[in-house]
């Protein structure tokens, strides 16, 4: 019985210290998105948001493939629409019907990944003590250091930071699928890529300027991966987009029950360029739903920290509230908002890029976030014709999603990265941000008057 007795005080005391642990965790209780009643309940104008429509209208068609945007304000649903197809050739003939671009269709998030995938799981990093930005990286990763060999000298004093800064030294593409461009460090396995991403060589001294790299997020992806004990998409989906309810937010889709048919395609000769690209195993079909970023596919098997990731404007939606929120989204808390402003401060290299986010800090970034936004406008985009935009003056969050690559060549000689799709105002996003913030301003002027 004095057995009974203590078993029972120990099981007491176990639930009791459980339940204070409990009460002792922050309380989540953040705005969730809900409709608008009309674009005007919101702050809107109806027919400023039609001027919207009708830029986007006029570009499909002329030949743009296809988009789809959403607009949030005040924790509303302003806006979501669907316009084109989200397929219209397969390989260089055009299909009989073409197919549209559906609510829930799913876009390549291209570079627009470095920020909902890796940054989001840094931020949760960051606010939960686990990861400390000013830290030499070798801290994470050991392996990353100085070597005989290496021309440039500085990883062993580069900091989490500096990655962040897109300052710390490394090419913009060091193409670890291509034998040709990567040399020694070719691979085409995630195992032994990861391996190489540390010893990829500095290109010039670290802190001296700015150079967006692919490789600083590879490197974060891995420093993910390492503090959490799990690969990058795991951690990512279940510890943020299965708690958000996000059901169409995945890396490597095609492997979770999604079919070809969900995708907006990508290009139409899948990594060839008409044939004046080439390695081994490159793709020639049309891509949908295979991730089109050769490194993330060839080298990471679909899984990395700048690119791989598949979404719609729905899902992403809510990771822009969660944001505008201070870091969360009904009861779950993601992060904190002093961390938030940490990651959306200026780098001291330039004002126009944060902490992975870009800024929307002088002209030169008027191409994406158009010229009505405010200055503490951030977001990122992504090649295959993907934007997001936060604006916290406006409590404003916006999603154009596009499949700009998704048209032909316009010469693949001369420039084997520039497609049709490209010329388009809705490709080169500024002009529809633009429309978007003249939709809300007129109205804001026409309430005052």
């Amino acid at each position: 019985m004095a057995c009974n007795a203590a078993l029972a005080l120990a099981v007491t005391s176990t639930l009791s210290m459980a339940a204070s642990a409990d009460e002792a965790a922050p309380r989540c209780n953040y705005p969730v998105l809900r409709e608008a009643p009309s674009p005007e309940s919101a702050g809107f104008s109806s027919t400023g948001l039609a001027r919207v429509d009708a830029l986007i209208q006029q570009d499909i068609a002329a030949g743009f493939p296809g988009a789809a945007l959403l607009i949030i304000k005040d924790g509303r649903i302003v806006k979501h629409s669907q316009y084109g197809y989200r397929q219209k050739y397969s390989g260089h003939t055009p299909l009989k019907k073409f197919k549209p671009v559906l609510k829930d269709t799913q876009f390549d998030l291209a570079s627009n990944t470095k920020m909902y995938a890796t940054n989001f799981a840094l931020q949760k990093l960051v606010s939960e003590g686990q990861l400390d930005l000013q830290a030499p990286v070798r801290q994470y990763l050991p392996e990353f250091i100085d070597r005989d060999s290496d021309d440039i000298r500085g990883k062993e004093t580069l900091r989490v930071i500096d990655l962040l800064h897109h300052a710390a030294g490394f090419s913009p593409d060091p193409q670890y699928h291509n034998p040709q461009v990567s040399k020694a460090l070719f691979s085409q396995e995630r195992a032994k890529t990861l391996g190489f991403i540390p010893l990829s060589p500095l290109s010039y001294e670290p802190g001296t300027r700015t150079a967006y790299s692919d490789t600083d997020y590879m490197l974060l992806g891995l420093l993910v991966e390492r503090i959490t004990g799990e690969r990058l998409d795991h951690y990512v989906e279940q510890q943020i987009y299965e708690p958000l309810g996000l059901q169409r937010t995945h890396f490597n889709p095609l492997r979770k029950g999604f079919s070809a048919e969900d995708f907006a395609a990508t290009e139409l000769m899948g990594n060839s360029r008409d044939g004046v690209i080439t390695f081994p195993n490159i793709r020639k079909h049309t891509l949908r739903g295979e991730v089109h970023d050769e490194k993330a596919f060839y080298s990471m098997d679909g899984v990395s920290g700048h690119a791989g990731l598949f979404s719609t404007t729905g899902d992403l939606a809510v990771l822009l509230q969660a944001m505008l929120n201070g870091g969360g989204y009904g009861d779950l808390c993601l992060f904190d908002r002093e961390t938030i402003q940490a990651f959306i401060s200026p780098s001291p290299h330039n004002p126009t890029f944060g902490l992975g986010w870009r800024r929307n800090a002088n002209e030169d970034m008027h191409w994406m976030f158009g010229e009505l936004a405010s200055d503490k406008a951030y977001g990122h985009t992504g090649w295959t014709g993907t934007l997001t935009m936060i604006d916290p003056v406006h409590n404003l969050g916006l999603v154009l999603l596009t499949n700009k690559k998704h048209s032909a060549l316009i010469d693949a000689e001369q420039n084997s990265n520039r497609f049709e799709g490209d010329q388009f105002a809705t490709g080169r996003y500024g002009a529809v941000a633009t429309a978007v913030y003249e939709a809300l301003l007129q109205n804001e002027t026409t309430s005052v008057n």
